[in-house]
């Protein structure tokens, strides 16, 4: 059996964004050389997630405004975490975004649903963080 491991480094700018990291994904792949297995994608920081949905700009708006509703940012006090930080509704979004995938290898490709995109979902931007990709298969 194989086994590859990589880490992806993303520095976002804002403090949200949806990136998409299926082509990231497949390059690692591609790199492996496994052609059936497992590949896992986990968000290595407890204010970032990894999700698989849709690549459509209407639904990540959807995603921001729903998280914004469930853990507001503001007022800041709302949140014992928030001692000294600001970023307590982010680890709130990533709980309920998820920390990570797991996506069958068939054929040398990613075993998606028609739709489905592999994103990093950033929930207290402007400094470095990792996305672990581990891949085990033949």
């Amino acid at each position: 059996m194989k086994s590859y491991r990589k880490e992806l480094w993303f520095n976002i700018p804002t403090r949200r964004a949806f990136i998409n990291i299926t082509p990231q994904v497949n390059e690692c792949l591609k790199e492996s050389g496994v052609k059936e297995g497992l590949v896992l994608v986990n968000a290595m920081h407890i204010t970032a997630s990894v999700f698989i949905n849709d690549d459509e700009s209407g639904l990540h708006h959807d995603f921001d405004m729903w998280l914004k509703r469930l853990a507001p940012h503001e007022p800041v006090k709302q949140y014992q975490h928030n001692v000294g930080e600001d970023n307590a509704d982010a680890h709130l979004k990533r709980q309920i975004m998820g920390r990570e995938v797991v996506v069958a290898i068939t054929d040398g490709k990613l075993d998606l649903g028609t739709w489905e995109q592999v994103f990093y979902g950033e929930f207290d931007g402007r400094r470095k963080k990792r996305v672990l990709v581990k891949i085990i298969g033949e």
